[in-house]
């Protein structure tokens, strides 16, 4: 039996096929079709990478970890932003094309399930919270290895209006994605401008410092409002190691001086967490059965 995981990202459809002890069978990437509002060019790149995993082992179920606003029960993108999806029934469409029993989830909810029983968050005894950066921003929220209910907006963080200052009237996300760093720096990627950080660029350093203390603000909203403990950052940017973590952490200490026992540490999964979730998913349907 092997088990195919599914991300949908902003930037790239990443898909992991292991086997039923865990094993690594193949890792397949493609870039994430631009423009594709009805879907259906995205349920392709889909169905291409079942074709490609089965051709290495049979697949008794997939996991399809999607993002934006999901509601999960009904299979519905409600809202992706980076995907130009709205009331997109897209686990139906995907159902249409594929034989293969399908798990369904928000890409965010699969990635805090990665960490909960396989990453950094794995045997925490208390509540955690995981935050991605990458292409877009938000975080889910896990509790003694269990990952909360999904509720449409909680955790949409990056979707929050900035009220004042130089960004007001700008989402968040636009400034302390990856993506958003990027842009802000004329950079392909944010691993670049992290380069140009370190080689002391005063102008991506401007734009890095003030992307780091928007999320800090972000994170420490996360800490008051569901008593987490444990803040584990993933997705792209976490890339740059302690050159987010070091003035990240000062930035929420900043806001919570008064806040003992904040943990901060990097998602063990890195980019592939929501991968990797949506392989959890698959193994909970197949043993649901």
């Amino acid at each position: 039996m092997s088990l195919l995981g599914i991300d949908v990202g902003g930037t790239t459809v990443k898909g992991q096929l292991k086997d039923a002890e865990g094993r690594l069978l193949g890792e397949w990437r493609q870039a994430t079709p631009r423009g594709d509002a009805d879907g259906r060019e995205t349920v392709q790149v889909i169905v291409e990478l079942l074709a490609a995993a089965r051709k290495v082992a049979p697949v008794a179920a997939v996991g399809v970890a999607v993002p934006g606003i999901v509601d999960e029960a009904s299979g519905v993108c409600l809202y992706a932003v980076n995907l130009s999806w709205q009331n997109l029934p897209i686990a139906q469409l995907l159902r249409d094309r594929i034989e293969t029993p399908l798990a369904f989830g928000q890409d965010v909810r699969a990635g805090a399930l990665a960490e909960a029983v396989s990453g950094a968050a794995e045997g925490y005894d208390g509540t955690f919270a995981f935050v991605p950066i990458g292409t877009g921003l938000a975080s889910a929220i896990g509790t003694h290895g269990r990952i909360a209910p999904r509720q449409e907006w909680p955790g949409e963080i990056g979707q929050l209006v900035i009220s004042k200052g130089r960004n007001a009237g700008r989402r968040v996300e636009e400034i302390a994605s990856a993506s958003g760093i990027a842009r802000a720096a004329g950079a392909t990627n944010a691993r670049e401008v992290a380069q140009r950080v370190l080689a002391g660029n005063r102008t991506a350093m401007a734009i890095w410092n003030d992307a780091v203390e928007l999320l800090g603000e972000s994170i420490a909203s996360i800490v008051t409002d569901a008593d987490a403990t444990l803040i584990v950052v993933g997705g792209g940017l976490a890339q740059a190691g302690t050159l987010l973590l070091e003035p990240l952490a000062k930035a929420i200490r900043g806001r919570l001086p008064d806040v003992p026992g904040v943990g901060l540490k990097l998602a063990a999964h890195g980019d592939s967490a929501a991968m990797i979730g949506a392989v959890e998913l698959a193994r909970r349907l197949v043993s649901a059965k």
